[in-house]
């Protein structure tokens, strides 16, 4: 398998294949609606305090959230939108310094939560 950067999109790859040339997965399987929801987020089995954060984008299967403090890849956190009224199991998928004083996460939800993914 032979990977190319993309000509569409600086930080998609494509690969080569059979002398096709496909997208390679990104690891999504589900489409991402902007949206943003007020959320807590909690450590599971930590003494760490919640986090109030605002979501970027959602699928009822993940989110990207916004965040004050860093955190750790891999980590379990408890999720709950109080507005909608659902919670659910999570892990850390990543954290970036998105500015000088926040984080961008994302978030892998054990659950599956489509109010979150519905539009408004």
């Amino acid at each position: 398998m032979n990977m190319l950067p993309s000509p569409h999109k600086s930080r998609t790859l494509l690969w080569v294949q059979s002398g096709r040339i496909m997208p390679a997965p990104t690891g999504r399987f589900e489409k991402r609606t902007a949206r943003a929801v007020a959320v807590e987020i909690r450590p599971k089995n930590e003494g760490m305090l919640k986090e109030t954060a605002l979501t970027e984008n959602v699928s009822p299967h993940g989110a990207r959230v916004f965040v004050k403090r860093e955190w750790r890849p891999g980590q379990p956190v408890v999720v709950f939108a109080p507005e909608e009224g659902v919670w659910s199991s999570a892990q850390i998928v990543y954290c970036h310094r998105f500015t000088e004083s926040r984080f961008a996460v994302g978030l892998e939800l054990y659950g599956r939560v489509e109010q979150w993914a519905r539009p408004f």
